[in-house]
């Protein structure tokens, strides 16, 4: 029977889905968590493992002659050393389009906390300020109306046109900025001009070199002091201390992310405590209806691949 070895399975499934149905197919054995020291030795005679941020390297591969199949349990796949595997006859598969919907809400909760500041008059709230209020009404920082607004987004795949249909909703003005042009898309402009007119800038594009970096001083320079940034894609797109100094000088009005560039993060990250700056811990893609998505086509995946008719291929 097939051996399975999955090596970080409790960000995909933390205990409140099953693996019940991988195990009807391989002889299963899960890890919650995997040290990069422990991956030769966690997959041993394996066939095939499933991994999501472990890394991957054509010396760990060299370790590893039984491997056959690796399922990355995402849609990036760059922690898989992709030219060694091919080299090797490995295939490697991944996860397309799971968490689009999931993701663009995200991005919609970063726009309306800025927006609505629901968060922050809740807790005024609940500290007695209406009690005490001389009126029937006040607010604490100014409320924004979003129809109207400029949306601009950086990359028009499968998120970013979800992003736009939700923004359309709102009544806001999109533009977008994209390698590949598609009919139906919103206006499309150059780098320059997206940073320049949007109200709210959201980046939906891959990491690549044309891409690393690029949210720096001189971008940033371009924006609207008005303008807020919101990053559910990739902590690479940013020079964090460029970004810092930005929030700090009221370069633009804030920044909201889901991602950043050390992840966990470290104690020294420039974007600790910033001002007008949300984080949130690399969730947008853990709904669980979301991750039940991704376990199943995991699973499609892996019982392509059984077959002989891998899907999803990437190697």
């Amino acid at each position: 029977m097939i051996k399975l070895k999955i090596l970080d399975g409790h960000a995909d499934n933390p205990g409140d889905l099953s693996w019940d149905e991988f195990s009807k197919l391989a002889e299963v054995t899960v890890y919650d968590r995997t040290e990069q020291n422990q991956v030769v030795s966690r997959i041993g005679d394996a066939q095939a493992a499933f991994i999501n941020k472990v890394i991957i390297t054509d010396e760990i591969l060299s370790q590893l002659p039984a491997l056959r199949y690796i399922g990355v349990c995402a849609t990036g796949y760059n922690v898989v050393d992709i030219e060694a595997c091919k080299k090797r006859g490995i295939i490697v598969t991944n996860i397309p389009s799971y968490s689009t919907n999931a993701v663009a809400q995200h991005v919609f909760s970063f726009i309306t906390y800025f927006t609505n500041h629901v968060a922050l008059h809740n807790q005024s709230v609940h500290n007695g300020d209406w009690i005490t209020s001389p009126d029937f009404v006040y607010w604490k920082e100014p409320l924004t109306e979003l129809a109207g607004k400029t949306l601009g987004i950086f990359g028009y795949g499968n998120i970013g046109s979800k992003v736009a249909q939700i923004a359309t909703a709102f009544g806001m003005n999109v533009i977008c900025h994209t390698r590949t042009q598609k009919p139906g898309m919103p206006e499309s402009v150059s780098r320059e001009e997206l940073f320049s007119r949007s109200d709210f800038l959201s980046l939906h594009a891959p990491l690549t070199e044309q891409t690393k970096n690029m949210i720096n001083k001189d971008s940033l320079s371009l924006m609207k002091k008005s303008a807020f940034l919101i990053n559910t894609a990739r902590g690479g797109f940013v020079v964090e201390q460029d970004l810092a100094d930005c929030l700090k000088s009221g370069g633009i009005a804030g920044y909201a992310a889901d991602v950043i560039l050390n992840e966990p993060m470290n104690k020294d990250c420039p974007l600790l405590g910033c001002p007008n700056c949300v984080l949130t811990p690399h969730i947008a893609w853990a709904p669980k209806e979301t991750r039940q998505r991704l376990l199943d086509i995991a699973l499609e995946n892996f019982k392509a691949w059984i077959s002989g008719n891998p899907i999803n291929v990437v190697s």
